[in-house]
């Protein structure tokens, strides 16, 4: 996914749709795999630029595993910091975060200035502290427990070496937003969300419904976050987009809603 993840959230899938007969019944159409069948292993004689090439490809096709196996192939041709970046998506793609910000600290070792794979091990920290959050709502927990705290610091510390690298990027101040917001640092939050949207006003539609607000453990900070964006484009003029974000946080029961009426923004 060559661009950069945020929170898993901020890379484009190409899904492939095999179209069904019209006349299949629908229990035939449940019968399809829902899991990509293997391939054959990664042709000897191939470039590690046509092995990456091919690894790409199969990312995309969500055949994460065959992907893998084109990646350390195309590894073991030539060192690369982008492949091991490569391979540590496919395993946040695989559920696999442990394994995933070894790899990025492989990408680092080969370039320790490769932006994107410090984002990406934000992105980890990032999404181990919301599930340790889950978890704690899940058995009754209030606040964020202390584990998640010190991932979340772990993952601003990250996203804030990704921009001393490359301050232009949009992704990576949404990022950082992201873990402010997380750490209820509403402040730092605005001020990134803000630049990420000064860099690119369309950076919060792209990002993955699987990403931010998933990761978010509860309704709550879920509707606070839509109601941060309907501020942000309502002061931008995009009263459109404001008005989608404040739906999303009325529908996820913001309680504050009657700030609509005294808001400046």
């Amino acid at each position: 996914m060559k661009r950069s993840l945020t929170v898993l959230w901020s890379a484009t899938f190409v899904v492939l749709a095999l179209a069904l007969p019209a006349q299949n019944p629908p229990a035939q159409r449940a019968e399809q795999p829902s899991v990509p069948a293997r391939i054959g292993p990664p042709p000897e004689n191939a470039s590690a630029e046509e092995l990456e090439s091919s690894g790409d490809q199969l990312r995309a096709q969500k055949s994460y595993a065959d992907a893998l196996d084109y990646y350390r192939a195309a590894l073991r041709k030539a060192h690369s910091a982008v492949v091991w970046n490569k391979i540590g998506i496919t395993e946040l793609q695989l559920d696999r975060p442990k394994d995933a910000k070894k790899s990025f600290d492989r990408s680092l070792k080969i370039d320790s200035k490769y932006a994107e794979a410090y984002n990406n091990r934000g992105a980890v920290d990032y999404i181990l502290g919301a599930q340790q959050e889950a978890r704690a709502e899940r058995a009754g927990k209030k606040g964020v427990p202390g584990g998640a705290l010190r991932d979340y610091r772990k993952a601003i510390r990250e996203y804030s070496r990704a921009l001393e690298l490359n301050d232009g990027s949009a992704t990576y101040h949404s990022n950082l937003g992201t873990a402010y917001f997380a750490l209820k640092d509403f402040p730092n939050a605005m001020n990134e969300y803000a630049r990420a949207m000064q860099i690119d006003p369309d950076v919060f539609e792209r990002r993955s419904q699987i990403g931010i607000a998933a990761h978010m453990s509860s309704p709550e900070d879920r509707a606070h976050y839509s109601f941060v964006l309907a501020r942000m484009y309502a002061k931008s003029g995009n009263f459109d987009r404001a008005l989608l974000y404040l739906r999303k946080a009325i529908e996820d029961g913001y309680k504050n809603i009657e700030d609509v009426y005294k808001d400046q923004e």
